[in-house]
């Protein structure tokens, strides 16, 4: 049980995000979650409305490494113990095609975002000498995928990141830890065609896609004590479509 933690959760107002919100405010933690809308902030309250222990819904935009700073400052009383970095954006195109603007907001998002939220709330964790982060990853930074380079580059850079930081904070009874799923039911994946979804299911071992509660439920062990001796590792959850080697 998570009783007592505060968690902050970005990009929660659907999903993965959505999903990993709720479990941990089942949990017992008190949830943050954030979207880049008022209107997201406002379903991720109400999404937390009906978990055991309700939270709250804030605005951030990640990239803006200014207006993370402003974020953490005004939650300075409910720092998190346990965060978990999901927000993340793509802008797909072939190499050849993408446009510098494309590569560079989707790096500044999925990586820079990270890096700038992490460090301003690394301090709150080392004091209390306990803490858990959670990056969400992707399977496309072991697998690639074409036409993602700046996903790919930027999850792949993501999984480097988290191995560097847990070394640096192990000591200090802080994991860091990379959840990668895969194929994930989801309002961009539900809207494909039905055979565009089949294909993509014959791909997995499992034979379906996952579930948001798939990563949430991974997300929650990590967050937990049973994972203390857990760092520095990233964690596949992708029905067999991809094995670590």
């Amino acid at each position: 049980m998570l009783n007592d933690k505060i968690a902050w959760v970005t990009g929660a107002s659907r999903g993965i995000g959505a999903g990993i919100a709720f479990m941990l405010a089942a949990e017992g933690a008190e949830v943050i979650g954030t979207a880049t809308t008022a209107d997201g902030a406002e379903q991720i309250t109400r999404i937390l409305s009906t978990a055991h222990h309700p939270g709250q819904g804030r605005v951030l935009d990640i990239s803006n490494p200014a207006t993370v700073e402003q974020f953490v400052k005004s939650l300075a009383e409910k720092m998190p113990d346990i965060l978990v970095n999901n927000a993340g954006i793509t802008r797909d195109n072939l190499t050849m095609r993408m446009k510098d603007s494309d590569w560079q907001i989707v790096l500044d998002t999925n990586l820079g975002g990270i890096f700038h939220l992490t460090r301003l709330c690394l301090r709150h964790m080392l004091k209390a000498r306990w803490g858990r982060i959670v990056n969400i990853g992707s399977v496309v930074a072991a697998m690639g995928n074409p036409g993602q380079v700046n996903y790919c580059a930027a999850k792949a850079g993501l999984e480097g990141f988290s191995r560097a930081l847990a070394r640096e904070v192990a000591a200090r009874g802080i994991t860091v830890n990379t959840v990668a799923p895969g194929f994930i039911e989801t309002d961009m994946t539900r809207d494909l065609p039905a055979a565009q979804r089949e294909a993509l299911a014959s791909r997995i071992p499992a034979a379906r896609l996952g579930k948001p509660e798939d990563v949430a439920a991974a997300v929650a062990y990590l967050a937990s004590d049973a994972a203390a001796y857990v760092t520095g590792q990233t964690l596949h959850v992708n029905g067999g479509l991809y094995s670590a080697s």
